[in-house]
């Protein structure tokens, strides 16, 4: 079993991206799907052997759209391409904001930053702020499953201790899901991470000074920690285009003995409709690439997964 004294070891190593040494292949599924949320525009239908921008592909001809709440120009968002006086530094920290790609370098063709992973049937920026890579930070929060006693609760087909993570129900898609957000220009991911839990999962925004106060210092033990870097980079997302697209850098606080998260009011905050502890197993469905990140996060504390003993998954 994996021990928290090695997994803090491990993570001191291994900061950036485990996801190297998985040598996945990220394939465009969900930025693929059609209609586009919340809108009706379906993308131009794109083969998978023409994913890949290396193949060529004249006829290729994308749908072009940018919601109406993107364009009102909000605080969150970038301006069009060609605005006048906007001029954004792609691939690197332009002034608050971050267009440096986790994943390295990205094309930008006359102007407009190039999917890193390829086509998706649409430019523009869909429900995105940002052209090119826009940030968000997935806070995976996980205790042991423990029984009236306090004991540790084991699977009954794996005999390996079984996980629970703090899930929110989606009000958007109703799936559960990381309760994660996007950073704010300028913030810290560790800010990003602590202030989404508590937003999400301790609805926070709606509690008086007081009550924050109490919650920070609660959770200032947890997040200072040790915590395990999952992930950090692209993912496959339904809102993703061909110019802006979602990357991530989903994080691991493991409270151990299950005494800081135990007096903790879990409360759905704004984006949430329900929130609660969920164990963890294959059979869980959730949003995104979240189920892949629980995944490696099982696996590194030598948790229940599934009850197929021979299911090591290395895609």
């Amino acid at each position: 079993p994996f021990s928290n004294s090695s997994a803090n070891c491990w993570s001191r190593l291994h900061p950036v991206n485990m996801f190297n040494s998985y040598n996945v292949k990220f394939h465009h599924s969900k930025a693929l799907t059609s209609p586009y949320p919340g809108s009706h525009i379906e993308r131009s239908q794109v083969p998978e052997d023409k994913v890949g921008w290396l193949t060529e592909w004249k006829d290729y001809n994308p749908v072009e759209y940018t919601a109406k709440s993107v364009l009102a120009g909000p605080s969150w968002a970038d301006p069009q391409i060609n605005d006048e006086g906007f001029s954004p530094k792609f691939n690197e920290r332009d002034g608050e904001v971050e267009r440096k790609s986790l994943n390295g370098l990205y094309v930008v063709e006359n102007g407009r930053p190039r999917n890193p992973v390829g086509r998706t049937g649409l430019t523009g920026r869909g429900l995105l702020g940002r052209w090119g890579p826009n940030h968000a930070a997935d806070p995976v929060v996980t205790r042991w499953k423990r029984d009236g006693s306090g004991n540790k609760v084991a699977h009954p087909v794996s005999g390996k201790n079984i996980l629970q993570f703090v899930a929110i129900k989606r009000r958007d898609c109703g799936e559960w899901a990381i309760p994660g957000g996007m950073v704010d220009p300028g913030e810290k991911i560790t800010a990003t991470l602590k202030r989404e839990f508590e937003e999400e999962a301790l609805n926070s925004l709606q509690k008086s000074p007081e009550e924050k106060a109490k919650l920070e210092k609660q959770l200032q033990k947890l997040f200072s920690q040790e915590h395990l870097v999952v992930y950090r980079g692209y993912v496959d997302d339904p809102r993703n285009t061909d110019n802006a697209w979602m990357e991530t850098e989903a994080v691991n606080y493991h409270d151990e003995t299950g005494e800081t998260m135990d007096n903790l009011p879990l409360e759905a905050g704004d984006d949430a409709g329900v929130v609660k502890w969920v164990d963890i197993s294959e059979k869980l469905e959730l949003y995104a690439s979240h189920s892949y990140f629980i995944k490696l996060v099982t696996e590194k504390l030598g948790a229940h997964w599934s009850e197929d003993p021979g299911s090591k998954c290395h895609e």
